[in-house]
């Protein structure tokens, strides 16, 4: 290759070696984000200009071998064999030579020109390890470079490095010896030299994989020749003849020779003057995962992720949503003008996508505190030890000790978020597990699932508030652990897993400028992939709401009633000198919007110094209607005020009204209707169906349906729980109705936002569709089931609830009750990384 053309760099290492930071050490900010083709797993590329040339890198998920076990392992293997990388740099763990090593002789045996760059150098002098470096590398014959990627010492001897071995010839495949196995292996090797449609691959290697029994070099081999079936029958031969020889599998050997061979060089390379003593990070795990210490831990962190991410970033995005309010009130400026009673699509549309969109920008804070905790975490080791803590209860359930991070996320209790609950189930190793996590943070009490809750034992339990809350709280919770059980032994059966291993890394003080980073760079990626998918989900949702619209002689109603009112608006100025600032009809809705404007924002506050000084301003900058809305000391003004007062309060009902019979007549109003058959089982109407169907965009959006669609008389001043529970004891609703709804809102399909990131962790619209359905169908079955029966047997609101409550902890206690007699969901082994 000439120096002119870019090379391609590979990052391969071990999990928790850093790779990440020397990632970002050597491409600084020039870096994209993407998937792998065909899977989620994240794509890390950059690039860096050095010595005359430009050199392009990818970071490969982290990989303890490259075997096919792990999902992250096949992708940075089929990486490595496709893309051919010029440079494969070999980050390894200083603390930790003799694990990482097997990795490295992997990579030298596919014939790559390898650069070690030996990461966390500052970590094994603080541990008394003294590392050979000249030794080390005539044992492997690559540049090793020893680096601290946490401060940048290092970088440009690696750089340069890096330069010397992309301008290097390509190098000879790495020869270890398998002992015994190496008969079998010579002689592969030499029959797989020999094929001409094999010449992209090193010999070598495969021949190693092949006696391994590796089933993805296997189909490499059937893919690539034409009659494959008589060396692959040699090499079954081969195989058992060692085994049966030996009493051990080819692949043990493999490994043994690989361990061994690293543990002479470990012990020719490494000299620790502190042997015998304690290390740090055990002293630490001595405390931390103590059998009565680790669970305060446990909830003292998990206390401070809840109250960072979830509270003070809510507290974060209510600062900054004037900011993104500022931005629709720009946005509707340029717009076409509101009308009376109509507004112009595009206004409508415009706004209601910017309402979807700004809804899901208004989470930005959420993520940036949250996706910085999760850098700490990461960085320190803690994570690790929360995986190790809880993962033995979890794992009968088929999930892992890191769903418990999602799950707080989302709302173990109340007021959490299912979508930073999805996105952080990134961090699952194992593909199974990390499904069924996504496909259970949902059911989680979110922020926006209390309005509702809250409004309907407002109604029918206000004497058992706490008790309703607490049985919602622990209900969801049942269901999803249960639920997550029924997917990883039905549909998830099959889905990719992988040995377990609990790796228990050395503790790390978190570098600043590495978490902001991993913070900014994780929030933009969930803005840049989630903002398209809603505009065009939004631009749907509008359409099934606005057709087929008004019949022609219900909108020439509403247009009368709307023309008799401003009529009388006018008729009650007459001989009112302020009539003639309002003539112009522009101008008089101008003025209706100024005064819903100023109204909110006066009700906002109760400080009179802040009263005083909104009206002080709305004098000075309108002081030719400012009398519409202060009134003032004549009767001019007052009666201007009182008529505009009039006018927008009849503006708003008709409008309020008009919307309500056009939801009702849409399309989704139509669905609505038509599933009562299906929903009346749950006592829901098409009322409840139209909520529930709206609510779907937003959670938020279920009792601000209500509140249109549970409407009030002219003259009436009752709040929404006094309307909705007078209508519906006149048609009959219990309390137990209440229960079935509440709990069908529980397990409802994920809203709009939680729906498309779950498109987005998943990479597949199967999984996305198959949330909403199974939800639904789970929801409509429990709420149907407990309205029928409670019904049946007579049973108050709070006894039904009860019951409910003791039937799912008797089913999780059923559950998870140790079985010694079934088999694990997959091995597990517990490893001291440092």
């Amino acid at each position: 290759m000439p120096d002119s053309a870019p090379a391609l760099i590979a990052l391969a290492g071990q999990q928790n070696a850093g790779k990440s930071t020397i990632f970002n050490m050597l491409t600084g900010l020039t870096q994209h984000i993407a998937n792998y083709p065909g899977v989620t797993v994240d794509k890390k590329s950059g690039s860096y200009v050095a010595h005359g040339r430009r050199f392009e890198v990818v970071d490969l998920p982290g990989a303890y071998s490259l075997a096919a076990f792990s999902l992250e392992e096949r992708v940075a293997r089929r990486f490595l064999l496709e893309e051919r990388p010029d440079v494969v740099v070999n980050v390894i763990d200083a603390t930790n030579l003799r694990r990482a090593l097997p990795l490295t002789f992997q990579l030298l045996e596919m014939g790559f020109r390898v650069v070690v760059a030996l990461n966390m150098m500052d970590a094994a002098e603080r541990r008394g390890l003294e590392i050979d470096i000249a030794h080390l590398e005539r044992r492997l014959c690559v540049e090793v470079v020893p680096v601290v990627g946490r401060s940048g010492k290092g970088e440009a001897e690696l750089r340069a490095a890096i330069a010397r071995a992309a301008s290097a010839e390509r190098v000879t495949p790495a020869t270890l010896n398998y002992g015994p196995l190496e008969d079998e292996v010579a002689a592969i090797q030499a029959e797989l030299a020999a094929e001409p449609r094999l010449q992209d691959f090193s010999a070598r290697w495969l021949a190693v994989k092949l006696i391994e029994g590796d089933r993805e070099a296997e189909a490499l081999l059937a893919d690539r020749l034409e009659n494959p079936h008589g060396l692959l029958d040699r090499i079954y031969r081969a195989r058992a003849g060692f085994e049966a020889r030996q009493g051990l599998s080819a692949g043990d050997q493999v490994s043994s020779c690989r361990d061994t061979h690293a543990g002479a060089i470990l012990a020719a390379s490494v000299t620790d003057t502190r042997a015998g003593e304690v290390p740090v990070s055990e002293r630490i795990d001595r405390v931390l995962l103590n059998r009565f210490a680790a669970p305060v831990f446990l909830l003292a962190t998990v206390w401070v992720i809840y109250q960072f991410s979830i509270v003070e970033g809510s507290n974060l995005a209510d600062a900054t949503w004037p900011a993104l309010a500022a931005l629709r009130d720009l946005l509707a400026s340029l717009l076409p003008d509101p009308g009376f009673l109509h507004d112009p699509q595009i206004r409508a549309m415009g706004l209601w996508i910017a309402d979807a969109v700004l809804t899901l920008l208004n989470f930005v804070p959420i993520f940036l505190i949250l996706f910085a905790l999760i850098a700490i975490l990461e960085d320190s080791g803690y994570m690790a030890r929360i995986a190790f803590i809880l993962d033995r209860i979890l794992q009968r359930f088929g999930l892992h000790g890191q769903s418990t991070l999602p799950f707080i996320l989302s709302g173990v209790f109340a007021g959490g978020c299912a979508v930073p609950g999805v996105m952080a189930t990134k961090a699952i190793p194992d593909a199974r597990a990390r499904l069924a996590t996504i496909l259970t943070v949902p059911f989680m009490n979110c922020l926006a699932k209390i309005p509702l809750y809250t409004l309907l034992i407002n109604i029918y339990f206000p004497d058992a508030r706490g008790l309703m809350l607490f049985y919602l709280a622990t209900i969801t919770v049942i269901v999803a652990l249960l639920v997550a059980k029924l997917l990883t032994s039905s549909v998830l059966r099959n889905e990719e897993t992988a040995p377990f291993v609990m790796e228990l890394p050395a503790y790390h003080l978190p570098k600043f400028s590495a978490v902001l980073h991993r913070s900014l760079s994780r929030t933009w990626l969930y803005v840049r992939k989630v903002a398209t998918v809603v505009v065009a989900v939004a631009v749907v949702i509008y359409g099934l709401l606005l057709m087929p619209g008004l019949p022609s002689d219900r909108l020439e109603s509403y247009e009368s009633a709307a023309e008799a009112a401003i009529a009388q608006f006018y008729t009650d100025l007459e001989g009112n000198p302020l009539r003639q600032t309002v003539l112009d009809p522009a101008q008089l809705i101008a003025l209706i919007e100024l005064e819903g404007a100023y109204s909110a924002e006066r009700e906002a506050t109760d400080d009179p110094a802040d009263r005083a000084a909104l009206d002080a301003g709305i004098r000075a900058a309108h002081p030719e209607i400012a009398p519409f809305l202060l009134g003032g000391t004549t009767e001019a003004e007052r009666s201007a005020q009182a008529t505009l007062a009039t006018l927008a309060q009849e503006r708003s009902d008709l409008r309020r009204q008009m919307r309500r019979e056009r939801l009702e007549t849409s399309l989704l109003g139509s669905i609505g209707r038509g599933l009562e058959p299906v929903t009346r089982y749950a006592d829901f109407d098409w009322k409840i169906n139209i909520t529930l169907l709206t609510s779907f965009a937003a959670r938020e959006n279920s009792v601000a349906t209500l509140g249109v669609l549970y409407d009030q008389e002219d003259g009436q001043n009752l709040s929404l729980a006094e309307r909705m529970g007078t209508q519906q004891a006149a048609e009959g609703r219990t309390a137990v109705s209440a229960v079935a709804l509440m709990l069908f809102f529980a397990l409802y399909p994920p809203c709009l936002a939680t729906v498309i990131m779950i498109r987005v962790q998943t990479g597949s619209l199967k999984w996305m569709a198959f949330s909403i359905a199974f939800s639904t169908m789970l929801g409509l079955a429990v709420a149907s089931a407990v309205f029928t029966s409670a019904t049946a047997l007579g049973l108050s609101g709070l006894q039904t609830m009860t019951a409910v409550y003791l039937l799912m902890l008797g089913l999780l206690l059923v559950v998870a009750l140790p079985k010694p007699w079934l088999p694990q969901l997959r091995p597990r082994h517990v490893r001291e990384a440092a």
